[in-house]
Parts: C-alpha cells; sequence; structure tokens
C-alpha cells in the first residue's frame, strides 16, 4: 500500500531476508521492518516490526522519521508475537516507535492499518459494524501470521499479545472477551455533556436501533473474543460501549493506561469505567497526558477532526513518558507471555 510505494520510490527492497539470525539477549539488536497484506475481502495492510542484528538508519516514511532495518534479517524465533490497533482515523505507524522499542526487546510486532477507519478512509465509524469488524481484523492478522510460511515457526505457541491505543483499546478489549452494544452510546451521550468523541459516535447507535427493530444484526455479532490472545495493554480506551456483565469474561492479563487530560475520550467514562468492572487489572492514569500521548510524534503536523496528534498539555514530556511507557509494556508482556 502507500508504505510499499513510498520504500520503493525511495530503492528499498521490502522482502525479508531468508536467512535466519539466532538472537538472544543483545543490546546491539535493532528493529527489522517489512510490510506485508492480510489478502481477504478487504485486504489488510500490517507493518511488522521484529528483531535483527543488521543496522538501522533513519527512514522517512509519510509523515514520520522511522530507525529500522528494512528488510533485515529475522531471527530464527522471537520471544512473542504483538499486534498492534490504532485508533479511528490513524495507521499502521501511529505507535512505531513502541513498536521498535518491542522488536529490540525480542518481540515480532503486526501493527495493522485497519480498512476503512484510517487516515484516508473513515467510512467504517459511521456503520454498526465498527464494533464487530475492528477486532476482527485483528484476528484475520493474526489467521495469516500464524499460518504463514516465513512466520509460523518463528511465534512460540501461545505467546501472543495485544496493544490498542483510543478506538484500538477497544478492539483489544473486545478481543479479550468484552462484548460491545452500539445502543449504548445513545444512552451514554444523553446523560453527559463532557464525553464529546465518543458521543460523535451517535450514528452508529441510530443505525444499531434501526438494525435491531429490522432484526438484520445480533447481538452475537459483537462477541469477537479471540483465546489465542494472552495479553492485552489498552491505551485510553474507547470503553462505554461495552456491557458490564460481558466483563466477566475478560481473563488475560490487561493493563490500562488513561491520560489525565483526554478531551477526547473522558477516562472516567472510558478506562477508568472498565477499570472499575476489573478492579484486579494494573491500571494509570498518566497525569498531564492528553489523549495523543501514547501516539508516535509526527515530523510534521497532520491536525485531524479530534486535534493536532503532535499536542500535548503545557509541560508534558512526550518523548520520556514513552521512553517509562515502552519499558513498562515490555515488562509486562514478559511476565505474562
Amino acid at each position: 500500500m502507500y508504505l510499499k510505494h513510498l520504500l520503493a520510490a525511495a530503492g528499498v527492497c521490502v522482502s525479508l531476508s531468508t536467512s535466519a539470525q539466532t538472537i538472544q539477549a543483545d543490546t546491539r539488536l535493532q528493529a527489522g521492518f517489512g510490510m506485508m497484506t492480510v489478502a481477504v475481502a478487504e485486504p489488510i495492510p500490517v507493518a511488522l516490526f521484529y528483531p535483527t542484528l543488521t543496522s538501522a538508519n533513519i527512514t522517512p516514511m509519510g509523515p514520520y522519521a522511522i530507525t529500522v532495518s528494512v528488510g533485515g534479517t529475522p531471527p530464527a524465533k522471537v520471544k512473542g508475537l504483538i499486534l498492534i490497533s490504532h485508533g479511528t482515523g490513524g495507521s499502521e505507524l501511529g505507535h512505531h516507535n513502541l513498536a521498535q522499542a518491542l522488536a529490540q526487546s525480542g518481540y515480532l510486532v503486526a501493527a495493522l492499518q485497519h480498512p476503512r477507519d484510517n487516515w484516508r478512509d473513515r467510512s467504517l465509524a459511521s456503520s454498526v459494524t465498527y464494533f464487530s469488524e475492528r477486532p476482527r481484523h485483528v484476528s484475520r492478522v493474526l489467521d495469516r501470521l500464524l499460518s504463514d510460511p516465513e512466520w509460523k515457526d518463528r511465534i512460540p505457541p501461545g505467546h501472543i499479545g495485544a496493544i490498542g491505543h483510543s478506538a484500538g483499546g477497544f478492539t483489544v478489549l473486545a478481543l479479550a472477551g468484552a462484548i460491545a452494544d452500539p445502543g449504548r452510546v445513545a444512552a451514554h451521550c444523553a446523560s453527559v455533556t463532557d464525553d464529546a468523541g465518543f458521543c460523535a459516535l451517535r450514528g452508529i447507535a441510530s443505525e444499531a436501533t434501526r438494525a435491531a427493530e429490522q432484526n438484520t444484526i445480533k447481538a452475537s455479532e459483537f462477541d469477537v473474543m479471540d483465546t489465542r490472545i494472552h495479553a492485552v495493554v489498552a491505551l485510553a480506551p474507547l470503553g462505554q460501549v461495552f456491557t458490564p456483565e460481558s466483563f466477566k469474561r475478560v481473563a488475560v492479563p490487561l493493563k490500562i493506561y488513561i491520560a489525565e487530560h483526554d478531551k477526547v475520550l473522558n477516562g472516567k467514562y472510558h478506562g477508568r469505567a472498565v477499570h472499575d468492572q476489573l478492579p484486579a487489572t494494573a491500571f494509570e492514569e498518566v497525569k498531564n497526558a492528553g489523549h495523543f500521548a501514547f501516539m508516535a510524534e509526527m515530523t510534521q503536523a497532520i491536525p485531524s477532526a479530534a486535534g493536532n496528534p503532535n499536542d500535548d498539555p503545557a509541560g508534558f514530556d512526550r518523548k520520556a513518558f514513552q521512553g517509562r511507557l515502552a519499558a513498562e509494556v515490555i515488562a509486562f508482556f514478559d511476565r505474562n507471555l
């Protein structure tokens, strides 16, 4: 897709070396990089980050400058597979710094671009299938990697985790077992005035009501649990849409972060509300952080309807926070996978 075209224009080959490296704990580890497309009805572009001993270089990719070894030699084995789901209108590179850190610690990371919910096309966000298809996109990527001749034998069985930000946080919570009820959008937004990002989804609630009346979509459509995923990190997640009783199904280790000054998804209605249902879950409200604190900074600002992803509240040090975040996320997966 667009990244492949950018790399090709730069004369860069995106295929991976077939000669595997033997990689143990090594401070010289770099992040290798490649692209793949999951060929399903709606093709899914995926950015792959993985450990390599091949030297890395700063590579411009769209609005990002990413330090990776494009097409670098992958290892014979990785510690595990981590799937990353971006937020509405995002891209597979929106969390490249976290993906790089995970790769340098030994993980294969698959960061997908959600079909019809990305920087070029947000049409899924006006459909009730937003809450069923987003998690299924992730499961389709997992299907592909676990059957892919290049990767299937490199991934240790059961060592699979997922990270999601914003709507991606919803996505990974749904994969962990929580079940959405789109009708909750209208009910919530009729009672509050301080949850603008979530309440922009009111159209989905109207469609959900029509679909229920016409019996064109069943509640079971939103049961998208994927038991192959064994640990989850949710960053400023969209959470109000889940039915409270469905949290009883969530049994995997879970870590939730919310931002103190989130103007897109009010944490008290979302990540904190999820934590209230799962009080044993690891939880942090990041002081002075905004919604975009969890995303990689861009080399050029591209404002969105939700604001400028490069903006932070005054005094917030995104670089320092993301260094800590990466260390904590790596430690979380090391403990739980």
